[in-house]
């Protein structure tokens, strides 16, 4: 590969235009059980919360916005300027690695199953709807 064509597939994966791959939940069409993700999201609840700022920005809301947009929270520089909004795809994206989606970025939490992230992103969905 050339400098340019890396450049130009970084420049796709940080803008979420990338989505196939083995192991990509919202490419591979998994449907999410939101009361399932609920489980699985208790494994964030270490550094995150639905509606506070702990180590990590609160979570309600996150669909549709974009990253770094919680006004209270202190993100990196690499994610404030990332250009993501946050829907199915580039969470499923973010969780298979934020490190390799955003260099830079704070968090390193990476949840490997496809189902398991799919669950927790439709509990995610739910929950930015209220």
């Amino acid at each position: 590969m050339t400098k340019n064509s890396l450049w130009l597939q970084a420049a796709l994966i940080a803008s979420g235009l990338v989505i196939g791959g083995a192991g990509n939940a919202a490419a591979d069409g998994l449907v999410g059980d939101p009361v399932k993700g609920q489980e699985v999201y208790e494994r964030c609840e270490g550094c995150h919360s639905l509606d506070a700022n702990r180590v990590g920005p609160k979570h309600r809301g996150r669909i549709g916005r974009k990253a770094g947009g919680v006004e209270d929270y202190d993100y990196s520089d690499a994610l404030k300027s990332s250009g993501i909004v946050w829907d199915e795809v580039t969470l499923d994206r973010w969780l298979q690695g934020p490190g390799k989606l955003v260099p830079g970025t704070k968090m390193g939490f990476i949840l490997k199953d496809p189902k398991a992230r799919a669950d927790v992103i439709a509990f995610l969905k739910r929950e930015s709807a209220k």
